[in-house]
């Protein structure tokens, strides 16, 4: 618009992570970094830049600071659009004020989730204030169930867990409403807590398939979790990749908004500008939190090979960015935090947020909204495990932000609810196919869509039951047998529909077989591996049944039958001649290094392909997961076909590289 002087959107960087800066600065290099140089910002304000990224905290000194008003005084009177994202908590201190007064015939826009009306609205230097009174009437809503409707987020599952139990002699007091910190803090409930998120860590994220985040009340509380949780590792009692990070002090400018909206909440219960209140450590703590900080730091730097600290303030800005690319890339299995992350973060990847401490309104939205990010067909739901009752806080929330008639469409129904749904899917799928040896006995690809679309609705209910703690496959109208028997039945289908050759299109190709409600990561090579060393070592008598349960495994699993005829022949043939199990996985590695060379040469032979050409377009397809194009291919041929054939020969050719990448590739980095 002509009219309209510069436009600038406002981000608060306690929300930015390592992705978010990436693409910010795409579009304008150091507009958001981990300093407080506002001099970038000025240059654009005072210069031709029409439309600027910045965070409120550079906008901020900008127009507060005695050298730099001289470049900008010439634009109090232009007319400058700002643009602020979750203006929920960055909008309600003295920033605010100063900006409207700074920049005269400026209009201001603000974005949230999580509105800040009278029900929810804090405290402070300004009094009460909502977003209706620092923005004016919401310009428009798209909440939380047309987000969901629109299947643009998940829904929650929410369990709530007891912590404690009254004693039998203490007859009236009503357990839920115990809330003293005192109680909640106490050494045995924090190991109950962290048992039984190492006990059902692998159940809400899908064997790991998942990351999460734990957030408690404190950062006392939190160096007593992480210290529970790191002691349980070196005794060996889990293996998941534990992380944290917290302000202290002298760091909550360098992520935090800084504003003092939050400092003044009732009970600082979320986004409050230090995670550390002032007396936490007054009296019984010999060690400051950020020595400790820095301790479990040296745990961080020592797995992945980095050298973070608390000392660097840039250093430890990155730190802040590297934990947000690791936990996006599953890297850390359980980030433990006070405030961080709980706003603004947006992973796919994390399903599951474990909560132990109280959260409302807004807060509790805003954190439970870590979860429900779209990735696949695995991803049903997000998962939170409240360790505290905040079944009336979630109550209050949604009414707040939606309404409590569409809590159904929000929290997910009860695991009774799916038990019932399960037993309803097992019946449709017995009329189609009443045994499993009758799958065999389908008469054509139209009989073989509906036992698809049958069993995948059963994959689907039992990848949502599998989450609740109390799953048990007993439960069910179905044995884990006969459930296995027809995935396996389910999984030759698909292989044969994916066999390249066939005059005739099937019906079968453009299904989605949603093989990712199948895989498991606990079954990979790795664990074959394991069964392998114990099937070595059994007695005599034993060796059969174990071997024919490991085949029976492989069938099982869909990234393990491509590699089916390869690991039995290892154990037919290669496993009977080596002597300590401790070396079958070299021994292992050097049989499957051989097959994949032999795989290659023979595929080349057989497609008259340039062998050293194969291996470039096999490695750009393992680095970049993207099909070989139809003139890479050609271009591997030793003779040049006809127009006629090309089409057939490509298609054959990549469908080879990609079964020789499924098998040989994907699934061995791991074992090796």
């Amino acid at each position: 618009m002509p009219q309209v002087y510069k436009v600038v959107f406002v981000v608060d960087r306690k929300d930015l992570d390592y992705q978010t800066t990436v693409e910010f600065n795409a579009f304008s290099k150091g507009s958001i970094d981990g300093t407080n140089n506002t001099n970038t910002l000025v240059k654009q304000l005072a210069g031709d830049n029409k439309l600027i990224v910045t965070t409120i905290q550079k906008l901020n000194t900008a127009i507060t600071k005695t050298r730099h008003l001289s470049q900008l005084d010439k634009l109090k009177q232009e007319r400058i659009v700002f643009i602020f994202d979750e203006c929920h908590r960055s909008q309600f201190g003295k920033t605010h004020e100063d900006i409207k007064n700074f920049f005269k015939s400026s209009q201001l826009f603000g974005f949230t989730g999580t509105p800040i009306f009278e029900e929810n609205a804090g405290k402070n230097a300004f009094g009460k204030r909502t977003t209706t009174m620092l923005f004016g009437d919401c310009l428009h809503k798209y909440v939380i169930t047309d987000a969901i409707r629109d299947e643009n987020v998940l829904k929650f599952s929410v369990e709530y867990i007891s912590t404690f139990k009254k004693k039998e002699n203490i007859l009236d007091i009503n357990v839920e409403a115990i809330d003293e910190e005192e109680v909640m803090n106490a050494p045995q409930r924090l190991k109950n807590v962290t048992d039984y998120i190492i006990a059902n860590h692998g159940r809400k994220t899908h064997s790991l398939s998942f990351t999460s985040i734990f957030c408690v009340s404190s950062v006392p509380t939190l160096i007593e979790y992480y210290k529970l949780f790191h002691q349980k590792k070196e005794a060996g009692e889990h293996s998941l990749n534990i992380a944290t990070i917290f302000s202290y002090g002298a760091n909550v400018d360098l992520i935090d908004s800084g504003d003092e909206f939050e400092e003044d909440w009732e009970e600082s219960e979320f986004g409050i500008a230090s995670d550390l209140k002032r007396d936490d450590y007054a009296q019984s703590e010999k060690k400051h939190p950020r020595e400790y900080l820095d301790e479990f730091m040296i745990h961080y730097n020592g797995t992945f090979g980095t050298n973070y600290n608390t000392r660097d303030s840039k250093l430890f800005y990155q730190y802040y960015n590297d934990l947000a690319d690791r936990v996006k890339k599953k890297q850390i299995d359980l980030l433990l935090v006070v405030n961080m992350f709980l706003t603004g973060f947006d992973s796919k990847s994390l399903n599951t947020l474990y909560v132990d401490k109280n959260l409302k309104y807004h807060g509790l939205i805003q954190a439970y909204s870590r979860t429900n990010r779209i990735l696949d067909e695995l991803k049903s739901q997000g998962n939170i495990v409240c360790f505290r009752n905040l079944k009336p806080a979630t109550d209050d929330a949604i009414t707040l932000f939606s309404n409590l008639d569409a809590k159904d469409e929000i929290i997910m129904q009860p695991y009774e609810d799916y038990v019932c749904k399960f037993q309803e899917a097992v019946a449709k799928l017995l009329e189609v196919v009443p045994t499993v040896d009758s799958v065999n006995e389908l008469p054509s690809e139209v009989e073989k869509l509906e036992f698809i679309k049958a069993f995948r609705e059963l994959m689907r209910l039992k990848n949502v039951l599998s989450t609740f703690t109390e799953f048990e496959f007993q439960d069910l109208g179905m044995s884990e047998q006969v459930f296995e028997d027809y995935k396996s039945k389910y999984l030759d289908i698909y292989d044969s529909s994916k066999k390249p050759g066939k005059e005739k299109v099937s019906i079968l190709n453009d299904v989605d077989f949603e093989l990712e409600l199948i895989h498991r990561d606990e079954i990979n090579v790795s664990y074959i591996l394991k069964l392998l060393a114990k099937l070595k070592d059994a007695a005599p008598e034993d060796q059969e049944k174990q071997k024919k349960a490991i085949v029976e495994l492989i069938v099982g699993e869909s990234q393990l039958r491509s590699k089916r005829e390869l690991i039995e022949k290892f154990i037919n043939q290669t496993l009977p001649t080596i002597e300590d199990s401790e070396n079958i996985p070299e021994e292992f590695l050097s049989f499957w290094t051989k097959e994949r060379i032999e795989a290659l040469k023979t595929l080349s032979e057989e497609e008259g392909l340039d062998s050293e050409k194969l291996e470039s377009v096999i490695g750009d397809f393992i680095y970049t997961e993207k099909e070989p194009l139809r003139d890479d291919i050609i271009n591997m041929l030793k003779a040049r076909p006809s127009l006629t054939e090309r089409r057939t020969i490509a298609e054959r050719v990549k469908s080879k590289i990609m079964d020789f990448v499924e098998t040989f590739i994907n699934g061995i980095s791991a074992a090796a």
